[in-house]
């Protein structure tokens, strides 16, 4: 392993970007199986690259109907793969989704809620499993809020933020909300990841990347010259433009390395933004369906003869059950999220069976030191819709949203409410007595210059 860190870290700090990002889009070939392939042997053991793509949600891509053609690669893999349909994250701001996307545990059991709170040393890791399975774990990442302090290292044999050089006299331009922008691009830890694919490709291996391109609004004269204008919208569909070709460059790697066919791929993202649909722009705010909608497509390691579209509700809390499922790796233990292959065969079979309830919060004075919790939490029924309250005057900020025929959430019932929101009040109110995961959440300082960083992202911490 120390040679591997001597010879890949170089790699990826010193290593100078040879690429045009003009990459061709097409399905990357697999031998054609069933489904069921799923619950037969593998007969090596499965690669795994998890791509998180920060601030992304699912109706600007066209993998899911979006009217624009924003990322041709990820329709591309969903076609010869798996999309879900119906994907909500467990809250809309970056550490407290991740916390509950890595351990399979809804906030705030993670114990992950506001600025300075981080994951216990005692919460286990998929990438802990995966290293004691003898693979090869690496990070790399650009948003401080998943830094190694706030313990989303753990199980990591190298993890890293990529350092940022010149881009290879592409233009590249930001409309990043705000007066700061983060140094880089994705560029950068597209780089590093197919450094480390060219470095470590012959052993079994688990690589984190973390994308920011889409959340700094940042893309490059290909994505501009689509035409779609200036607006904020507008340049945030062009990132995805961007983005959806990094990560093209990523599994044209694979490709290349002969990886892709026992290479599991599997991207997804933290939460969404809005664009005023509810007076406001941005995330971290609110629970609204523009900012916990998100995607969720598994390339697999072999193609499907037809795409499968997975139509019932799922979590963001339910990716890893189900990346350690589809790789035999033994499960993360007590956890509220569940494997979704059994989802994916019923999919195939043209079955819809009943899904669990899904649980969102978010902590609207996370970035207040000074200020006690302000939670607004919420509550997902799949056949009904969605109930949200904040804990400090719930009856005040209730909201009841029937997704039946309203699923942008604009018409709130909660003066009248309908017979299924009572149920759901009580199970949302008892889900919020449950302890801890791990006890009292650990807290770490933040400095100035890691401050500083945060800032660099959009965020105020005070």
């Amino acid at each position: 392993m120390g040679r591997w860190v001597r010879i890949g870290v170089g790699a990826l700090i010193l290593a100078g970007v040879a690429f045009a990002l003009f990459v061709k889009v097409h399905i990357p070939s697999r031998p054609v199986r069933s489904i069921e392939a799923l619950r037969k042997p593998h007969e090596q053991p499965l690669n795994v690259v998890f791509i998180l793509v920060d601030m992304l949600r699912a109706d600007h891509l066209s993998a899911y109907g979006y009217k624009r053609q924003t990322s041709p690669l990820l329709a591309d893999l969903a076609a010869s793969g798996v999309r879900f349909e119906n994907v909500e994250s467990q809250s809309s701001w970056t550490k407290c989704s991740m916390a509950s996307l890595w351990t399979g545990i809804f906030p705030p059991r993670t114990g992950v809620t506001r600025f300075d709170h981080a994951l216990s040393a005692a919460a286990r890791m998929p990438a802990e499993i995966f290293k004691k399975a003898g693979y090869t774990t690496a990070g790399i990442w650009r948003n401080g809020w998943v830094a190694p302090n706030f313990g989303f290292g753990q199980g990591f044999d190298v993890y890293i933020r990529p350092s940022p050089r010149k881009q290879a006299s592409r233009k590249i331009q930001r409309h990043v909300p705000g007066t700061q922008r983060l140094p880089g691009t994705d560029i950068d830890l597209s780089q590093a990841a197919v450094e480390f694919l060219k470095n470590n490709g012959q052993r079994p291996f688990l690589l984190y990347l973390h994308m920011m391109d889409v959340h700094q609004y940042t893309y490059d004269e290909t994505a501009a010259a689509q035409g779609w204008g200036a607006s904020l919208p507008d340049s945030y569909d062009a990132a995805i433009h961007w983005t959806d070709r990094n990560i093209a460059w990523v599994v044209e790697k694979l490709e290349d390395l002969d990886l892709l066919d026992h290479t599991l791929v599997v991207i997804a993202a933290d939460h969404g933004e809005a664009f005023r649909e509810h007076g406001v722009e941005g995330h971290a705010r609110n629970l609204y369906q523009e900012v916990t909608h998100v995607p969720l497509i598994f390339l697999l390691p072999f193609r499907l003869s037809k795409p499968l579209v997975v139509k019932p509700l799922v979590r963001n809390v339910d990716i890893w059950p189900t990346i350690l499922d589809i790789a035999g790796l033994p499960p993360l233990q007590g956890v509220d999220g569940r494997s979704l292959v059994p989802l994916m065969l019923a999919a195939a079979r043209g079955e819809s069976p009943d899904t669990p309830l899904s649980y969102a919060y978010l902590d609207q004075r996370w970035g207040k030191m000074n200020l006690p919790a302000s939670p607004l939490v919420s509550i997902t029924d799949p056949k009904h819709g969605r109930v949200a309250w904040n804990t400090t005057d719930p009856k005040r900020s209730l909201r009841i949203f029937d997704h039946r025929s309203d699923l942008a959430e604009q018409i709130n019932l909660a003066a009248h409410p309908p017979d299924w929101a009572v149920p759901l009040q009580r199970k949302l109110e008892k889900n919020l007595e449950r302890p801890q995961a791990w006890g009292k959440p650990r807290e770490v300082e933040i400095n100035d210059m890691y401050r500083a960083q945060l800032q660099a992202l959009g965020y105020v911490v005070k």
